[in-house]
């Protein structure tokens, strides 16, 4: 298997195990946040998904966006199928994005986000990305445990 499968086969598997979570938000805690200063549970989903669509924009762009405008922002945020199903085809253009590179662009093809401290070449980058929806994930579980709700078995 090379790099871009292996990428391709993690970005997979973080989407995985982020639906089976996101999934498992009761509607009643959609607007539930750990303090006044949190996203909701939505909002958080919806942070990830937009979050990839912009970084998608960026590997594009070879560097970050100055002027970004987001498909999702005027948006009602109503559930997290009504998310996943908007965000659907920005996942497949992303994921045929990122199957169109070879082994020389993951290390050669480089990400400059200097604006927000960074340069990176793509396959760190496509690393990060994938890292991002992680974090997140393993937030809304936090989010989940502390409303006292059953959270579902990620690990299979």
């Amino acid at each position: 298997m090379n790099a871009t499968n292996l990428l391709i086969l993690n970005f997979n598997e973080i989407r995985r195990r982020s639906i089976k979570i996101w999934n498992s938000i009761p509607e009643e805690l959609y607007s539930w946040k750990p303090d006044e200063n949190a996203l909701t549970c939505l909002e958080m989903v919806r942070h990830v998904l937009e979050s990839e669509y912009y970084y998608h924009l960026a590997v594009n762009n070879r560097g970050s966006i100055s002027n970004f405008v987001s498909p999702f922002e005027s948006r009602e945020l109503l559930s997290v199928q009504d998310e996943l199903h908007f965000a659907q085809q920005f996942r497949n253009s992303f994921m045929s994005t990122i199957q169109s590179f070879n082994e020389e662009d993951l290390k050669n093809i480089r990400i400059d986000r200097s604006d927000v401290g960074y340069v990176r070449d793509l396959g760190d980058m496509l690393l990060r990305i994938a890292y991002h929806e992680a974090v997140h994930t393993g937030q809304i579980l936090d989010y989940l445990r502390t409303a006292g709700v059953d959270r579902p078995n990620i690990w299979d």
